[in-house]
C-alpha cells in the first residue's frame, strides 16, 4: 500500500463525500477505501499524517477536508505521474468521483486560491449577489452564452464558498428582486450531475439557466 496514493484516494473519497462542506462520519469514509485485505488501523498513519499536514480535520465522530489545503494535496496528489489505483478493480465512487473532479477542476482551484487569499466564505445574501453577478458576467463573457448561463456553471464558479442550501435560496432571492431571471430547459447533455447543480423549486420546477435583468 502506497503511502502516496492512498493518501490521495482517501481524500478524493472524503471530497467525493461533502468533505469540504459538512463532516463526513468515520464509517462512511472507511467503508469506501479500507479493502476485505485491510483494516482501519492500517490506515491510522494516514490520518495522522494528512491531519499533520493541515489536509484534514478529525473529530471523534468523523473527518472533514479543509478546503484550502486539502484541495491543494488532493490536487497535487491527483497530477502526479506516480498516482495511480492498486489492483485490478477500480470502485465504481472512484471512477465517478475522478470524472466529478475533472469537471470542476477550477472550481477547486478557485476554492483553494479565494480562501488562501482571505476572502473564505459567503457570509451574506448581497455578498453572494456580487459574487454571483461577477461569475456571471466572467462566464457569459468567455463561453458566449449570450445572456443564458448555465445554473450548474454558477454554482460551480462560486465553489465551496458557499453551501448548496445558501446558493439556492439565496439565487432565488436575486429572482425575486429582479436581478436574474431563472429560465427551465435542461442542460446541453442533460447530463445528471448537471442537473443536480441546476435549481429546482416546488412551483415553477427545475431551472438550469440565468438571465441577467440589471445592469
Amino acid at each position: 500500500m502506497t503511502s502516496k496514493n492512498t493518501s490521495t484516494r482517501l481524500l478524493l473519497a472524503l471530497w467525493d463525500l461533502g468533505g469540504t462542506q459538512q463532516e463526513v462520519k468515520k464509517g462512511q469514509l472507511t467503508k469506501r477505501i479500507v479493502s476485505k485485505s485491510q483494516k482501519v488501523a492500517d490506515y491510522q498513519g494516514i490520518f495522522e499524517e494528512l491531519q499533520k499536514e493541515g489536509a484534514i480535520a478529525i473529530s471523534k465522530k468523523g473527518y472533514s477536508l479543509t478546503s484550502a489545503k486539502g484541495l491543494e494535496v488532493l490536487g497535487e496528489g491527483l497530477r502526479s505521474g506516480d498516482f495511480k489505483f492498486e489492483g485490478t478493480i477500480v470502485g465504481t465512487w472512484a471512477a465517478n468521483a475522478l470524472v466529478k473532479w475533472i469537471s470542476q477542476i477550477d472550481v477547486a482551484v478557485t476554492g483553494a486560491d479565494v480562501l488562501v487569499n482571505g476572502k473564505g466564505a459567503i457570509a451574506s445574501y448581497d455578498e453572494f449577489k456580487s459574487v454571483a453577478l461577477e461569475v456571471y458576467d466572467k462566464l457569459n463573457y468567455e463561453y458566449n452564452f449570450n445572456n443564458l448561463v448555465p445554473i450548474y456553471r454558477i454554482r460551480r464558479g462560486i465553489g465551496d464558498r458557499v453551501s448548496r442550501t445558501e446558493f439556492n435560496d439565496w439565487l432565488l432571492e436575486t429572482q425575486a428582486n429582479d436581478i436574474l431571471q431563472l429560465q427551465g430547459g435542461s442542460v446541453e447533455d442533460s447530463a445528471p450531475d448537471k442537473i443536480e447543480d441546476s435549481v429546482a423549486t416546488e412551483l415553477d420546477g427545475l431551472r438550469c439557466y440565468a438571465t441577467r435583468l440589471k445592469p
